[in-house]
């Protein structure tokens, strides 16, 4: 009987091949494909926003919120856009030698900075088109606010779990054959991570300065500082925690297996 999904082995092979492709990607493409996924990413918090602000029972709004927001990342593996969480993967690729650390790093700088730009742009647009009002700009100020409030420590850890989350997500989809399966793939771990109240960088560089432009008492030495504590974290669960642990377990030779 065939299997409708990918072994990990097959999946860890996969995301080898496709840090290869995010390697090779030009520059142009890296910049476009990126401000698709911070507008993607961004639309899932603006979905998460608009529909938790309608329950009065907060432990129902956050649920609620958390079931919304993985349209972003659907959004990403279906679709196709350049998600800095998601490519920290890219590690595996160079622990297996298929690429080099700068070209890596080539691609995470340049997607990281046109998610933001994508994020930013989606915020202007739901401003100046008036797209919240009333409770759901109450809520959109409350979360900006709460996430500069966190201590740093705080932060990194939620940062970690977050993307570690993230790129299991990727994984998981990428294991998957077909769509419906893909697009359920990405909605239990991140619904996971929001209803947890994880910090995922690129979604905050939607969630805050969209509190900001409305009205929250944030500086912009908090948004900076937040989205480098968060970037740090993030970087350490989905590109050394997880990539470190199925490299070794499904792509690196054992010299034990090297004689036989």
């Amino acid at each position: 009987m065939d299997r409708n999904f990918f072994t990990p082995a097959e999946v860890a092979k996969a995301t080898v091949d496709s840090s290869i492709k995010k390697a090779e990607l030009s520059n142009k493409k890296c910049i476009l494909l990126g401000i698709l996924a911070g507008v993607f990413i961004g639309l899932g918090g603006l979905g998460n926003i608009l529909i938790s602000q309608t329950i009065p029972d907060a432990g129902l709004s956050r649920f609620a919120g958390a079931c919304i927001f993985p349209v972003g990342l659907m959004l990403v593996v279906v679709c196709g856009a350049e998600l800095f969480t998601g490519n920290n993967l890219m590690t595996m690729g160079v622990m297996d030698k298929k690429i080099t650390i700068k070209q890596m790093l080539r691609n995470w700088g340049l997607v990281y900075l046109a998610n933001f730009i994508g994020s930013i742009v989606l915020v202007l647009l739901v401003f100046y088109g008036n797209v919240l009002s009333g409770e759901a700009i109450d809520k959109a100020v409350k979360i900006s606010q709460s996430k500069v409030s966190l201590s740093i420590m705080q932060m990194f850890i939620r940062a970690i779990l977050c993307n570690v989350i993230v790129v299991l997500a990727v994984w998981f989809a990428t294991a998957a054959k077909d769509i419906t399966a893909k697009m359920f793939a990405c909605w239990f771990p991140i619904m996971l991570f929001v209803l947890c109240g994880f910090e995922h960088s690129v979604a905050n560089m939607f969630f805050i300065p969209l509190g900001m432009i409305l009205g929250a008492n944030v500086a912009i030495s908090q948004l900076i500082i937040n989205l480098i504590v968060v970037t740090i974290g993030n970087i350490f669960g989905g590109a050394i925690v997880i990539p470190y642990i199925y490299y070794n377990c499904y792509l690196k030779k054992d010299k034990v297996n090297q004689f036989i």
